[in-house]
Formats: structure tokens, sequence, C-alpha cells
């Protein structure tokens, strides 16, 4: 009988084992809000660059929420950490165009500074 009873058990484990890995397997789909904060037209270059190679990991509200008064080294140095260490996927030769785009929309070079 002490066999059988271990059988049992064992069998039990092992199908509780299986049911939770299944489940666990489960594809689940989330559907996100729309984004609500987008980045500001610009006919500068960096602005088409932007929105294809930042809005992938972040959104529009990350750039917004800067000081105004950052200068150029200050959003050079940012994009440059978004390659490395943190891996973002874009040229090289795309970082002075993106860098323009943000000092001059958002940062210490604006031609019409932003209300407080």
């Amino acid at each position: 009988m002490p066999m059988r009873l271990a059988r049992l058990a064992w069998f039990t484990l092992t199908a509780t084992v299986v049911a939770t890995m299944t489940a666990a397997a489960t594809q689940r789909t989330f559907t996100l809000p729309p984004e609500t904060v987008v980045y500001k037209e610009s006919s500068l270059p960096g602005y088409q660059l932007v929105q294809r190679h930042c809005i992938g990991c972040h959104s529009a509200h990350y750039v917004q929420t800067q000081p105004p008064t950052l200068g150029r080294p200050y959003w050079e140095n940012t994009v440059k950490r978004m390659k490395k260490p943190f891996g973002a996927q874009f040229p090289d030769e795309d970082v002075a165009a993106i860098v323009e785009y943000l000092v001059k929309t958002y940062g210490a070079e604006q031609t019409a500074k932003p209300a407080r």
C-alpha cells in the first residue's frame, strides 16, 4: 500500500507541475491606450529620427519633462547614453540631427521659450 500511495503522490505532483507550466506558457495580449503625448513637429531632420528611433522605448513625455534650460552638451550626452549603455538601435550619424532637434525644440536653444 505505501508504494501505491507514493505513486499516487508522484502522479499528482507531476500533473500539478505540468498544469502550472502549461498555464504559465499561455500567450497573453495587452492593448495599451493610445499615446497622448507627442513630440513637437519640426522641419528639422531630427524630428523624423526621433519619431523613428526614440518612441519605441519611451514617450515624448520623457523629453518634455526635462528643464528647458538644458544645453547642447546635456542633450548630446543623453542621446549617446541611449545608444550605450542602454542599447538604442540607431546609426551614429543620426546623433547630431537628433541632438539638434532636441536642443532647439526642448532645450536652451529654443527660439520661443515655453511659459512656466
